[in-house]
């Protein structure tokens, strides 16, 4: 997977012409040979669910970084239970190792910063043809990121970074005495009635929650985690996560301006934030154009899943953002979809 800035970048530049007027929205979508779904909910009633390209609704798609926000999640369910004292606990904490780190920088970097990407620790090289693969071939990628040298000042700079992301796997391993998977099943899947996964682990031994080996989802099943940000963490009448928990996610302290997603964008959290048309967005992406968007004033959830082949992947990411979802967010606001 390369998933290189200039491709990224590049792919948000470049847009298709879709839907224009007299043009049939169904024919157009099932056109885009790379889409594999779209599902739709408004307060809390699913009201669009198409699949395409012969995939069906069972099937479980690869949603790469949106795995991060999904970790977020689990995170902060692990700071409910007391297994983790704050988002602003210290690295060291995890990790003493970093006391007898030349670079006493490292002793004052928090969880925060690692799920804010601006913890300054290594990141892979996303220049790179091979900045992914080189970091999956790591057997101890946790150890790699933490002996290497820092790249910039903690919490002062934003830079997009699988590889300390990755930290997030060894930090709740470490806390819950469980492995992620199992962890996620007990407290966000289980509660959730999310049954059908794939998840593999790294060379590591750990299941993943940066995206590098990512969890893979039945599209609706997205629509019931994005839901959680919508009733204060509440599913049904459990609350699966804590209502403070959710707050943060929604209004985080400290964002960081992104070049890529809907624009302009902050991230935070392991969330990214909008205004899209005087509503406020926030919304998980994964590579090639995996979104979970949450609307709140219109209480909607879209969730997407499509290719992350590589040579379409950034166009395609584009192509949500400036020309698929402000159709459904129009339909949505004029009463068509309801």
């Amino acid at each position: 997977m390369k998933k290189t800035l200039t491709c990224i970048l590049a792919g948000l530049l470049t847009l298709p012409v879709f839907a224009q007027s007299g043009d049939d929205t169904a024919t157009s979508l099932r056109s885009i040979r790379s889409l594999y779904s779209i599902v739709v909910s408004l307060k809390d009633t699913i009201r669009y669910d198409q699949h395409y390209n012969d995939t069906k609704e069972t099937d479980v798609f690869d949603d790469q970084s949106l795995t991060k926000s999904i970790g977020c999640l689990l995170i902060g369910i692990a700071i409910d239970k007391g297994l983790i004292a704050s988002p602003d606990e210290k690295l060291v904490h995890w990790f003493p190792e970093l006391l007898k780190d030349t670079d006493r920088r490292k002793q004052d970097i928090t969880l925060r910063q690692v799920m804010n990407q601006a913890s300054g620790l290594y990141h892979e090289d996303l220049e790179s043809p091979t900045g992914i693969s080189d970091i999956l071939a790591l057997p101890d990628p946790g150890s790699y990121v933490l002996r290497a040298p820092l790249l910039s000042t903690p919490g002062k700079v934003f830079h997009y970074n699988n590889a300390a992301t990755h930290l997030l796997s060894l930090i709740l391993t470490k806390s819950c005495g469980m492995d992620v998977r199992a962890f996620a099943e007990k407290n966000l899947f289980g509660p959730l009635g999310i049954e059908s996964l794939e998840w593999d682990k790294m060379k590591d031994g750990y299941y993943d929650l940066a995206g590098l080996q990512n969890i893979r989802l039945r599209t609706a099943d997205l629509i019931k985690i994005g839901s959680l940000l919508l009733h204060e963490g509440r599913y049904g009448q459990r609350q699966i996560v804590s209502q403070r928990w959710i707050s943060q996610i929604l209004k985080p302290d400290i964002r960081y301006d992104t070049p890529w997603g809907f624009r302009p964008s902050q991230y935070a959290l392991c969330w990214y934030h909008t205004n899209f048309k005087g509503n406020e967005l926030i919304y998980g992406m994964g590579w090639g154009g995996q979104f979970l968007i949450v609307v709140p004033a219109l209480q909607m959830v879209m969730a997407v899943n499509q290719s992350h082949a590589d040579n379409v992947a950034a166009r395609q990411s584009g192509r949500f953002t400036e020309a698929i979802f402000p159709l459904f967010y129009q339909a949505v606001v004029e009463g068509k979809i309801k």
